[in-house]
């Protein structure tokens, strides 16, 4: 007697009960990923070129959903304020409420309360220097605010724009609805906190759990795959053994007859 104890399609029970719980898995993690990733983030495509290299125009990203009291220098943010237009923007932040913010030292660098950032994505200008910006400008950030640039700082339309303003270029926190976490086309995958604003106090925001999502996903899609595939598998290998041991039956009778 056997001690594999098999189903009526010729399967160990064992093997069947363990494909299952490998779908099952599967199942649960990859669609729990996009759950909970349709919970935290929220899809945007970016509108304009203005935040060049970063994020190129038409780019699809993910942004995590957070509270505007959360934003740190050197995030990168979606937000809408109506002085600055009825469509959602993304700009980078460069400094918040209480900051003074200036440009540009004696080597082209923007200063936060005096001390000098290094910003790697600002590419050079006109005239082939690499400079913060094309204006000068000092401006102390109200409470409760931010101070936003387009990482190309040429052609974007952002804080400076908005100088003469009421607040002074400034948007409120309130208007931030969410913070660009990964971009997902073109696949450039977890946007770089910048290195340059982790000096400052408060330092630099943690990446949202998108390494998480994409492990959860990946790895859920595997585990049905393959517990998919046991199935047609272990049949196929059964066929060819079934084959093998049929041939090998005919091969003795053959040479038994004949001896």
């Amino acid at each position: 007697m056997s001690g594999t104890i098999r189903t009526k399609g010729g399967h160990g029970r064992l093997g069947s009960v363990l494909s299952g719980l490998t779908v099952a898995v599967g199942c649960a993690l990859f669609l729990g990923g996009f759950v909970w990733g349709a919970l935290v983030y929220r899809p945007y495509t970016v509108p304009t070129d203005s935040m060049t290299p970063t994020l190129d125009v038409n780019s699809r990203v993910l942004a995590e959903r957070i509270d505007g009291a959360e934003v740190k220098r050197g995030d990168v943010v979606v937000f809408k304020d109506p002085l600055w237009g009825s469509s959602p923007m993304v700009k980078r932040v460069v400094a918040v409420g209480g900051d003074t913010v200036a440009c540009c030292d004696g080597n082209g660098r923007l200063t936060v309360d005096g001390r000098a950032v290094d910003e790697p994505y600002v590419g050079p200008g006109l005239n082939g220097r690499k400079t913060a910006s094309d204006q000068d400008f000092s401006v102390t950030v109200p409470d409760d605010s931010l101070f936003l640039l387009g990482d190309d700082r040429y052609t974007s339309l952002d804080s400076r724009t908005h100088l003469e303003d009421a607040g002074r270029g400034s948007v409120p926190r309130s208007a931030v609805v969410a913070r660009v976490d990964a971009v997902v086309w073109p696949a450039k995958g977890l946007l770089d906190r910048p290195a340059g604003f982790a000096g400052l106090p408060g330092g630099l925001s943690e990446p949202g759990p998108f390494r998480t999502l994409l492990t959860m996903i990946t790895a859920g899609a595997v585990l049905v795959f393959a517990g998919a595939a046991y199935g047609p598998a272990s049949r196929l290998l059964e066929r060819r053994t079934g084959t093998a041991g049929t041939r090998s039956a005919g091969a003795g009778k053959r040479t038994g007859a004949g001896t």
